[in-house]
């Protein structure tokens, strides 16, 4: 059973890519599953738990939780030392599921995000860049040369085909549905993905162009 993942910035495209991909696969007769880290993920599903039985809600009759919970750009310490906790559960979470679908015949698992983008997430919430309200940066994102602490890298499944979706973050927001975040936190997340993806071998496709020339090169790889 082969792993497919596409990491890359919020917006960048990668659902689309891989919808295209799964339908693609299972007409070649594949058997094919569909993941998603952030989704799989520990930390997202205890926050689910929290907004779907909120004692305040059942109490006064009326939700006060906005319906789409925004982005996180932003946490605390001990926030950050819960995801790291979290991520290290997650990993061994999915070496079950991965044993799994291999037993009950899966061809492929195609990734939506992957734990590359759970590391990044983290790398940029330990304050490595923190947007101030005029609209600047804390420190010159530039600069960032560092690779991510190993022990948040360990135990990572290295996936047969890891793909980054290379994509421009004005031209993300540019487009109709964008991400909340905005355009610094973009540029700062390009530049982890830019100095990350090398280091995890990563294939990087242009992700400018239109959406069927990028399946195309994906197909070819996979």
């Amino acid at each position: 059973m082969k792993i497919v993942s596409l990491s890359g910035l919020d917006g960048s495209g990668k659902s689309t890519q891989i919808e295209l991909l799964k339908s693609y696969l299972q007409n070649q007769g594949r058997k094919v599953f569909y993941f998603h880290a952030i989704e799989f993920g520990l930390a997202n599903k205890i926050s689910a738990f929290f907004r779907e039985h909120c004692l305040i809600c059942k109490l006064f009759k009326k939700c006060s939780m906005p319906k789409k919970e925004k982005s996180m750009t932003k946490a605390g310490k001990i926030g950050i030392i819960l995801r790291k906790i979290f991520l290290g559960i997650d990993l061994r979470r999915f070496k079950k599921l991965y044993k799994k679908l291999e037993k009950e015949g899966f061809d492929y698992i195609i990734s939506d995000r992957y734990f590359y983008d759970s590391v990044i997430n983290i790398e940029y919430l330990n304050n490595i860049f923190l947007p101030l309200e005029k609209g600047e940066l804390e420190r010159d994102f530039k600069d960032y040369k560092s690779p991510p602490t190993p022990l948040l890298q360990r135990g990572i499944l290295t996936p047969d085909i890891a793909i980054h979706l290379e994509t421009s973050p004005e031209n993300i927001m540019r487009r109709e549905q964008k991400p909340d975040q905005g355009l610094e936190y973009l540029q700062a997340k390009k530049i982890l993905y830019d100095t990350m993806a090398p280091l995890w071998n990563l294939r990087a496709i242009d992700g400018n162009r239109n959406k069927e020339e990028i399946f195309e090169e994906i197909r070819k790889l996979v």
